[in-house]
């Protein structure tokens, strides 16, 4: 299969850039381009969630270039973004990562969808030493390797769990049985397990522990075992088109709890689109929300700016992975900048040095590479929109149970 390549100028920065030659403006004349590669999931059963990827880093790449590009050592740079489909396949995504280097030159990369392929690809990234920033991973197998190129938007997977543990303990003391469900794949495994040490912490009990194969298309046998486990909350990880299924099976065969908690396809509209009434008073976690404000050094200047400006582009909200990738960008940028080049071992020392303030909140890294400075909002739907649980400075309503 074919590789697909292709990029992405806004029109905006396209016509300001011809405006700008036929003026005889010299700057705008000298500009040279800043390659990132992408390889994503644009095709297969992680479309939705590459497709994300990819708006969130087109937002970025035409605020640059709207307000001049990226300064650095007397240069102005044209951000042009790379693009290849690895058609949700891992082993593709790998590939393509060096291919991105060694062919298309590349001086950075953005990483493709979800902690496992992520993993994969930053062997890579770590033995060219070119950074790579990462909107969509979250385990902490990543970060534990001494690796020093790999940076993620996404704090680690206990702070999705912790928080909405102690929430649903403190709401009600009567739910103690716990029946868990992960896609057997890195991060919503690693997730699941983080959970399931939350729970346990807070006195309840996993009375059953389930596992699903990747691309599984039938979770009845798994979804009859819970219900058999008389849970009074259901947890379930794993992908949109997982999290879909899982949800209209689990009504199918009359699995019913107090509590139903998925992660992470709630945290798309997506989700409450396609399974309508089925969506009401589940709960999740999102690393991101568009009801935090924060300002920023970054390019968009604010949460408010990041809003509109995705409004105005795609419509509706961004979700916290059009997020985190516009923020991979953003934090791109301000390392360039601070650098002073784009050598990429230099920029790499810079991004790890981070101590700012984005849109996207404030940007930190550990020594793994791990943002650190966030708190992760929980919510649950209620009439398909999401209602904020926590933290406190966001919140806009109180958990509901379900009836049983």
């Amino acid at each position: 299969m074919l590789a697909i390549r292709f990029t992405r100028i806004s029109a905006a920065a396209f016509v300001a850039l011809g405006s700008a030659i036929l003026l005889g403006d010299g700057p705008a004349q000298a500009q040279d381009v800043l390659k990132v590669g992408a390889p994503l999931p644009l095709t297969g059963p992680l479309s939705p969630e590459g497709l994300k990827q990819k708006r969130g880093y087109d937002l970025w790449a035409e605020a640059a270039n709207a307000k001049g590009g990226i300064k650095a050592g007397g240069k102005t740079y044209k951000v042009e973004i790379i693009y290849t489909d690895y058609a949700s396949n891992t082993p593709r995504a790998v590939q393509s990562a060096e291919r991105m280097i060694t062919e298309d030159k590349v001086q950075f990369l953005f990483a493709p969808f979800g902690s496992g392929a992520t993993k994969a690809a930053s062997a890579i990234s770590e033995k060219y030493r070119i950074p790579m920033l990462a909107p969509s991973a979250s385990s902490q197998e990543i970060f534990d390797r001494g690796f020093k190129y790999i940076f993620s938007t996404l704090t680690g997977n206990e702070t999705v769990s912790e928080p909405i543990a102690k929430l649903v303990a403190a709401k009600s003391k009567n739910i103690k049985r716990v029946a868990v469900l992960a896609r057997n794949d890195l991060f919503p495994l690693a997730v699941a397990q983080e959970f399931e040490k939350a729970v346990k912490a807070q006195g309840m009990e996993v009375v059953t522990s389930e596992r699903y194969t990747i691309g599984a298309m039938d979770h009845s046998a798994a979804v009859t075992k819970m219900r058999s486990a008389n849970p009074d909350w259901v947890y379930a990880s794993g992908y949109i088109n997982d999290l879909i299924l899982i949800r209209k099976q689990m009504n199918d065969l009359g699995l019913k709890a107090q509590v139903i908690t998925m992660i992470a396809g709630p945290a798309y509209a997506e989700f409450a689109n396609t399974v309508g009434p089925l969506a009401e008073n589940i709960t999740s976690m999102s690393w991101w929300h568009p009801a935090v404000r924060y300002k920023g050094a970054d390019v968009f200047g604010s949460t408010e700016a990041f809003n509109a400006a995705y409004a105005k582009k795609y419509g509706g909200e961004a979700d916290y992975i059009e997020a985190g990738s516009a923020a991979c960008g953003a934090i791109l940028q301000m390392a360039i900048e601070k650098a002073g080049t784009i050598e990429p071992t230099k920029v790499r020392d810079a991004i790890a040095a981070t101590d700012a303030d984005t849109f996207y909140g404030h940007a930190r890294f550990n020594a793994g590479g791990q943002i650190n400075a966030l708190q992760p909002p929980v919510f649950q739907l209620v009439g398909g929109k999401p209602v904020l649980l926590w933290p406190d400075a966001i919140k806009t309503g109180e958990l509901r149970l379900m009836p049983k």
